[in-house]
């Protein structure tokens, strides 16, 4: 009992709970959550998927350790890092025109009708189709479902429709469905990701978590 509150004190023991809506099929908080497990094989990770405002009532309530979420960095009361970026990718059916085309640039989806998860995190990539395709009198043509983001990319795979996605969602296959680099004339678009947590959370599996993402992802301008 003794060697085992010693552990849980320097933060290899116990346990973390992550909040995040992210995809875990690919990307970097799948990568850092395997890490973590690695260097801590006796902490007990467990996750929580859900809406942002679910996520932060649930750090503000203590329920959850960390929550991770795109965008930037928001102001908010306790701790805010920023994290990584990632590329946003086209979803498209696999017979579709722009299919066999490496990449694709927003001007090729001026006519799509784009299909989005009303759950996050679809304001983020809403914001960025429409500074891309927007223009006066124009908006480009968007579906709301409510329905998960897997789902959604089964509804492209049927030909419904195109959608963005973050890379971390890219990992899943899903039948008929393939995904592009979205790209304008300055390069790939992309979505940054940040963590929030209490000020006054003392988990040091925690600290050990927040130590890891510092290592991993040190403060470096967007798209590094």
């Amino acid at each position: 009992m003794a060697a085992t509150a010693k552990a849980i004190g320097r933060g290899e023991a116990g346990s973390l709970t992550v909040g995040f809506y992210t995809s875990l099929s690919a990307g970097n908080l799948r990568a850092s959550l395997i890490e973590y497990a690695s260097r801590f094989p006796k902490v007990e990770i467990q996750t929580y998927e859900g809406a942002r405002a679910c996520l932060f009532a649930g750090v503000d309530a203590g329920r959850l350790d960390i929550a991770i979420v795109t965008g930037d960095p928001i102001s908010r009361e306790g701790k805010v890092m920023s994290l990584w970026s990632e590329r946003i990718m086209v979803a498209l059916p696999e017979g579709h025109r722009l299919a066999g085309n490496n990449i694709v640039y927003w001007t090729d989806l001026k006519d799509e009708i784009f299909l989005f998860s009303q759950r996050d995190p679809g304001p983020e990539i809403q914001d960025i189709l429409l500074a891309k395709l927007a223009a006066p009198g124009e908006r480009p043509k968007v579906i709301s479902h409510d329905v998960t983001r897997e789902n959604i990319k089964s509804l492209v795979g049927a030909g419904f429709g195109v959608s963005l996605m973050c890379e971390a969602c890219v990992g899943a296959s899903y039948t008929g469905v393939v995904y592009r680099e979205a790209r304008d004339g300055i390069g790939p678009s992309r979505i940054n990701y940040a963590a929030y947590w209490q000020r006054d959370n003392d988990n040091p599996a925690l600290a050990g978590f927040i130590n890891l993402l510092q290592e991993r992802y040190p403060s470096l301008p967007a798209g590094d």
